[in-house]
């Protein structure tokens, strides 16, 4: 079984790299103000997961440099996934709000919805 996901996770990312989506565009001044507005986002994924390979693409469509986590490589990365976001799931968008409390956002539609709604580009 382990092959098998192996190989199917090469599979992933090889399609992923060959069909990159374009980074999205925006002026110099709103693409500041986007990557300061990230500063209190990250992403906790697995490289070869296609969910988190989902957001990923969303994440260069719309040319956002979010930080990510991976939750496989680094173990407190994992644990803080685990004791903040309540389980063990990939995807998941974690936002800090300025009050100092952080929300954790599983299921990758739902993540992609949000970057879509919260950091448009320009078309």
């Amino acid at each position: 079984m382990k092959a098998v996901r192996w190989v199917l996770g090469l599979i992933v990312m090889g399609l992923h790299y060959l069909t990159l989506p374009r980074r999205g565009k925006r002026s110099p001044q709103a693409q500041q103000q986007v990557e300061e507005a990230l500063t209190g986002y990250a992403l906790y994924q697995l490289p070869t997961c296609p969910f988190c390979v989902k957001v990923r693409r969303a994440m260069r469509r719309l040319n956002l440099p979010l930080e990510v986590r991976d939750v496989k490589a680094d173990e407190r990365h994992r644990q803080d996934l685990i004791n903040g976001g309540g389980k063990m799931k990939v995807p998941c968008l974690r936002i800090d709000h300025a009050d100092g409390h952080s929300e954790w956002m599983y299921e990758s539609s739902d993540i992609v919805a949000y970057l879509e709604g919260r950091f448009p580009v320009d078309k």
